[in-house]
């Protein structure tokens, strides 16, 4: 191993500790909103993890998000109250629901940025673009996999059957996804100057 390849191994393990402490940081930075969602920006470090180093990368932060996430139904690093009314339902599909789903994000983050480098398009916007896709698809699977494994329990089933389901899933994230979508997308891609500057990506 050479001493370029050994010092880029190291800098990238060093950004990936840099990337879940931050992660632990925004796990208690929160905008609470009704129904016991809040506005997060968590999916940026899983953005700029898959734009540095890829699918491993994408993997690995997404799924530190998605433990933490899944933690916090505990009330362990942070808390969540739609997830601690939800746990005790079933800890299994809350896993899958906190943890499989954010992993995925990871994947389809970094596949998202790859597919954006085999275009003309500046770093600038192929990081833009990852990051408003970090937030998109974290907010669809989040929801998605609420509403399909939780969505016929007591704390749920009445909202939805109030509002149908399309209609409840605009009013509970319909403002948080719109921030999270311009937060991410922004920091990401000015995220993505600076880590060519510091020969990450």
């Amino acid at each position: 191993m050479t001493n370029t390849t050994r010092r880029t191994k190291l800098a990238r393990m060093t950004l990936l500790a840099m990337l879940v402490a931050v992660l632990i940081v925004l796990a208690y930075v929160n905008i609470p909103m009704p129904m016991g969602l809040s506005i997060t920006f968590n999916m940026i470090p899983v953005a700029i993890a898959a734009m540095a180093m890829g699918l491993p990368g994408g993997m690995i932060i997404g799924g530190a998000f998605g433990l933490i996430s899944f933690l916090q139904c505990f009330g362990i690093c942070g808390s969540s109250a739609l997830g601690a009314a939800l746990v005790s339902v079933s800890p299994v599909l809350m896993f899958i629901q906190r943890f499989v789903s954010r992993v995925l994000v990871g994947v389809l983050a970094a596949v998202i940025y790859r597919a954006m480098g085999k275009t003309r398009a500046p770093l600038y916007i192929r990081g833009l673009v990852t990051g408003f896709s970090a937030a998109f698809f974290n907010t669809l699977f989040f929801m998605t996999l609420l509403v399909l494994f939780f969505g016929s329990t007591e704390k749920l089933a009445g909202p939805i059957a109030e509002k149908g389901v399309l209609m409840y899933i605009i009013t509970s994230v319909g403002i948080n996804a719109v921030v999270e979508m311009a937060v991410a997308a922004v920091v990401t891609g000015a995220a993505g100057v600076a880590l060519k500057k510091a020969r990450l990506i």
